[in-house]
């Protein structure tokens, strides 16, 4: 059976996480620990979309040295509403964006394949806004074979990144689990690659 780690590091809704990946039939639990996290098939980091608070409380249980040690292992890393980088505040009459929006999707995601023109649940003020790659070599993580696909979403008068994929690192602005049949596709997408 695949398994999963949804991290516990005391930010993101990690019940629903739990939930939705555990209704796709993934073993799926919900932990700090170290090793269970970095030797699951699959590790999902919840966010709030507040990166310095989420960074300071992932670094608080290692929650940073196995994201990078899994994604230096090539194993698979599901960031969603973490931020993180370059982030601006959305330029819209109404902030935060919060509800279903649609998705330029890269074409050829992985993630959305299927779901390319379906809406997703957004609930953030803060996006990145263009994509510059990390410098990760400090970390003696390598991306550079992989493909790196790109999603968008625009809101009021700005476009940002909605999800990223590069190497066994994806992530999503919005969030998958609280976004219906669309966002359970894009959970089995995800697994289908572990």
């Amino acid at each position: 059976m695949t398994t999963a780690v949804v991290f516990d590091y005391g930010f993101g809704n990690v019940r629903s996480m739990v939930r939705a990946l555990a209704n796709l039939g993934v073993d799926t639990t919900l932990t700090s620990d170290y090793r269970q996290s970095l030797e699951a098939d699959g590790l999902v980091v919840p966010g709030v979309g507040a990166f310095a608070a989420c960074m300071e409380g992932l670094k608080k249980v290692d929650g940073d040295r196995v994201i990078y040690d899994r994604i230096r292992a090539g194993r698979p890393v599901l960031g969603v509403c973490v931020g993180g980088g370059s982030v601006n505040l959305l330029d819209a009459d109404v902030v935060p964006h919060m509800g279903w929006d649609t998705i330029e999707a890269a074409p050829d995601s992985v993630l959305l394949n299927g779901v390319e023109n379906e809406r997703f649940y957004f609930v953030h003020s803060y996006a990145a806004m263009e994509v510059k790659p990390a410098d990760t070599s400090r970390f003696d993580i390598d991306l550079s074979d992989s493909p790196e696909r790109v999603s968008w979403c625009s809101y009021g008068r700005s476009r940002f990144v909605a999800a990223y994929e590069h190497g066994p690192l994806s992530a999503t602005q919005f969030h998958p689990e609280k976004s219906g049949d669309a966002g359970s596709q894009l959970l089995k997408n995800w697994i289908a690659t572990l």
